[in-house]
């Protein structure tokens, strides 16, 4: 009975719906690409709410070389357009030119490749420790697999709100893998306004047989079954006769839960199944 009951749950739809997954996050750490030369990746933010200046400042951008971590912090309004944002990079940044000579430029680049090195060696780092606590996980196109749903109090999310509402939806087909670790998917016209590509870590791929057709229940609380394929044969002795026999997969069942027919009355219920 325990079996039994292990079996269908590895296989409902709605239990592998709303059950949690204990497991280790999926998706390794994927470290950002250390730049080959300064400038040519950057991060900005701003610093707003300050008090307005005599020049008519009232917040700062901040810009940060990625590779060399030299900061800029240039006083500007929070009414400044993009264009204008730009040519302050322009004229504040990148115009900033001085001549060296052969000895500082060698200087320079000696540092900047200590820089390079030291960097790789941190992402390294970083990247063995987050992995012991992360699990490698990918798909194939045209798979199906359960996008998970993290309802938030109050907000409704892919049409679903409360605490009862379904950990996953789906499955959906992999239309596409973009990049190591995210995937986009096929999703129904009701929630074209959500974003098609996902997280490997957002994404489970059903149990084997969770697609299979449903069962169709009669009035009276029974349903019909078929046999799907013929797993072993083997001859039997019986009352001094040899029977033929054959161990049968039935629909709705797993081959965990074959038995042993007679030939002869399948041949005679079921003619197909010998078809070929």
């Amino acid at each position: 009975m325990k079996r039994a009951v292990a079996e269908y749950v590895a296989i409902c739809d709605t239990c592998q719906r709303v059950k949690a997954e204990h497991q280790r996050p999926a998706g390794l750490l994927q470290p950002l690409k250390v730049p080959k030369w300064k400038w040519e990746e950057i991060t900005m933010d701003f610093i707003v709410g300050l008090p307005r200046t005599q020049k008519g400042y009232n917040s700062i951008w901040v810009v940060v070389d990625h590779l060399t971590k030299l900061s800029h912090f240039i006083p500007v309004n929070t009414a400044y357009s993009g264009a204008k944002l730009a040519e302050l990079y322009i004229s504040r940044i990148t115009g900033e030119k001085q001549v060296f000579g052969p000895d500082i430029v060698q200087d320079a680049e000696q540092q900047l490749r200590i820089v390079q090195e030291n960097l790789r060696v941190a992402q390294s780092r970083q990247r063995s420790y987050a992995d012991v606590r992360r699990r490698d996980l990918s798909f194939k196109v045209d798979d199906h697999v359960y996008l998970k749903v993290s309802p938030m109090r109050g907000i409704r999310r892919f049409n679903m709100k409360g605490k009862l509402a379904p950990t996953y939806i789906g499955p959906f087909k992999i239309l596409e893998k973009k990049g190591e670790i995210a995937y986009r998917l096929e999703l129904p016209p009701s929630l074209s306004s959500v974003h098609d590509v996902f997280h490997v870590s957002h994404v489970r791929v059903p149990e084997e047989q969770a697609l299979r057709e449903g069962l169709e229940v009669q009035e009276d609380l029974t349903y019909t079954e078929h046999p799907v394929k013929i797993l072993d044969t083997s001859e039997r002795n019986i009352r001094n006769k040899k029977i033929k026999m054959c161990r049968v997969q039935w629909s709705h069942h797993t081959e965990v839960d074959a038995t042993w027919e007679r030939v002869d009355e399948l041949k005679a219920a079921y003619p197909a199944l010998f078809a070929n």
